[in-house]
């Protein structure tokens, strides 16, 4: 399983596709959160808080890490290499598990240098120090469980298919139905009684619960459900190519 994971993760690097998806989420908060004058721009905001990232972080990983993703299993099984894998003493949900892990780390790694935003925060606040750490902690860990449940799809959807694209607008419609489109269905008027438990299956309403700074048993087993979910779905679809 080590192999794997240590073969896909520096595939990433080898690449171009780790350094873009870095830079490009990076860059675009940078700009957004702290030049660009507008809703995100946080000094501007005159507010002591770190919403705007976190607003912004879940649409752009919408994209990010479909992009991450697409390539792990679809590339594998155009290529052929999947079979050769699937003949290694390792169980189908270890291979898949690797790839999943490889893909989170480089998350990981994406959202790791916007620690630099908090202490900035903290350290500008008049009082310095007024921000709300209870809830920055939250919302960043918040992040991280929803960016866990995203890569699972990711890796899901290029399970479907050997084109890498095709995989791709798969990640992003289902990353899109299970963080609002869920969300929203279930706040629909004429989705009464049953819109409460439609729209508790959506990752938003988690991601806000456990946003407020509150880790709440019951959103860490919802991100930890949904990941397990669409790994072992993935595992039964590369189950299925022996059949």
């Amino acid at each position: 399983m080590l192999s794997v994971f240590l073969k896909d993760f520096k595939g990433f690097f080898g690449s171009l596709t780790g350094y873009l998806v870095v830079m490009v989420y990076l860059t675009t908060n940078g700009v957004l959160l702290w030049i660009f004058p507008g809703s995100f721009n946080i000094p501007l905001s005159g507010y002591a808080s770190l919403d705007s990232l976190f607003i912004l972080s879940p649409w752009m990983f919408m994209f990010l890490i479909p992009a991450i993703s697409m390539r792990l299993i679809a590339e594998e099984a155009k290529t052929g290499t999947l079979d050769l894998l699937l003949t290694r003493p390792i169980s189908e949900f270890g291979l898949i598990f690797a790839k999943y892990l490889s893909a989170l780390v480089l998350v990981l790694i994406s959202i790791l240098p916007t620690l630099i935003y908090f202490f900035t925060v903290w350290y500008l606040g008049s009082p310095r120090g007024v921000m709300d750490t209870g809830g920055t902690s939250g919302s960043f860990l918040g992040l991280i469980l929803l960016a866990s449940v995203y890569v699972s799809i990711g890796v899901f959807s290029s399970s479907l298919t050997d084109n890498q694209i095709i995989a791709f607008l798969i990640a992003v419609i289902l990353t899109f139905i299970m963080y609002i489109g869920l969300f929203e269905l279930g706040n629909l008027t004429g989705m009464r009684p049953f819109g409460t438990y439609i729209s508790a299956l959506s990752i938003e309403a988690h991601y806000i619960s456990i946003s407020r700074g509150v880790v709440d048993s019951r959103d860490i087993l919802y991100f930890a459900s949904a990941s397990f979910v669409f790994l072992y779905l993935t595992t039964l679809k590369i189950k299925s190519r022996k059949w």
